[in-house]
């Protein structure tokens, strides 16, 4: 199926104006009329072009699941809970200082920094939580730029901004960390390579983040600048169920704030998204469930191994099993995530046959709406 490629002004008549915008910043950076303002994609003036890289990147128009599949893993999309993987377990850094400063078991920030010491990547774009405590994408040079990056912050953030404002002339290597929707952004430009840009070959490592809804910054930044003292936050979390809180944690103690009052300001888009784990990443990394302080690991693709293997052998991470209990909640949850995603798409429209943004294979589609 041929999909005629569209530009600025059906991006924002489309997406942006009918809240399916996930703020993944892949039309932002590299175009001078779109940006991201206070937790939003803004279209600064008429763009006139009829085709444009940012309608064609963004994840929430068209896109073949099978294509981009068969691109990032060699097979075609299915059904499968968790999405194609070679392999799957726990593990947390090795690194006593990493730990204390991560969020849960600090793999990811293991990961990046031990990718830029072997050379794999020579930097690394990541979200810091700014003093304000808003998300904001920053490119980090070394291992003291990614230990700066080491909480949660559950707000969206234009991670794909960042990236494509990297200058075209540059030809170092990047690694980035992403949530599933920057991640299938990232796999449609592997899929159909930007020009005049940055390199996307030159995109080396992705690390996925498991996620199940994010939090629109504007909306979310205010409630909470109603709610707590921000200037004494230090880091916030969202533990496993059953807790069922966001945790603010500020240097007088820990703030509990329920889950029911929060989820009001999830970012509209997450209703209809299938990914919970990531599923174009090279390694996909989560929290897991009655295990505090380690990770749920998915290695995905060659890259993704081949930096595990490394980990292993420079003793950067410890591994455990993940245990049957873990994996089929884990399959579970991810599979409510897309039945549920794909059903919100289906009442929006009132056509099965319409899904929105998503190719899916018929037989895939049937699957998953039974």
């Amino acid at each position: 199926m041929v999909t005629k490629v569209k530009g600025a002004k059906e991006l924002q008549d489309e997406v942006i104006n009918t809240g399916l915008c996930t703020l993944c910043g892949a039309c932002a950076g590299s175009c001078p009329y779109l940006v991201s303002y206070k937790g939003r994609m803004v279209l600064m003036d008429n763009c006139n072009l009829s085709e444009g890289q940012c309608y064609q990147y963004c994840p929430r128009t068209h896109i073949d699941m099978d294509a981009i599949s068969r691109e990032v893993f060699d097979v075609p999309y299915s059904e499968q809970q968790l999405g194609t993987f070679k392999e799957i377990f726990i593990a947390r850094s090795a690194d006593n200082h990493i730990r204390g400063k991560a969020q849960y078991g600090g793999t990811v920030t293991a990961l990046i920094s031990l990718a830029m010491k072997e050379g794999l990547i020579d930097r690394a774009i990541l979200t810091q939580t700014s003093n304000d405590k808003t998300p904001e994408a920053v490119l980090a040079q070394n291992e003291k730029d990614v230990l700066q990056c080491t909480s949660s912050n559950y707000m969206a953030c234009p991670v794909i901004e960042k990236f494509n404002k990297l200058p075209k002339e540059d030809n170092f290597k990047v690694g980035i960390v992403t949530t599933p929707c920057q991640g299938l952004a990232l796999s449609k430009m592997k899929l159909h390579p930007p020009h005049n840009r940055f390199s996307i070959d030159n995109l080396k490592l992705v690390i996925g983040l498991f996620c199940t809804w994010a939090l629109s910054t504007d909306q979310f930044h205010s409630f909470l600048m109603e709610t707590l003292n921000i200037p004494l936050v230090k880091k916030f979390d969202i533990p496993p169920p059953p807790a069922n809180t966001f945790d603010a944690y500020t240097s007088s103690g820990k703030i509990s704030i329920s889950l029911n009052q929060v989820r009001k300001y999830t970012m509209p888009t997450c209703a209809y998204c299938l990914d919970m784990t990531s599923e174009f990443a090279d390694i996909s990394i989560g929290a897991v469930e009655g295990i505090e302080g380690w990770n749920t690991v998915i290695v995905r693709t060659n890259t993704g191994a081949e930096l595990i293997s490394r980990a292993k052998q420079k003793g950067a991470i410890e591994i455990g099993a993940l245990p049957p209990q873990n994996l089929a909640h884990l399959k579970e949850a991810a599979l409510i995530k897309k039945k549920r995603g794909l059903g919100e798409i289906i009442k929006r429209t009132g056509d099965r046959n319409n899904l929105l943004y998503l190719g899916l294979s018929q037989q895939v589609a049937d699957k998953l709406i039974s």
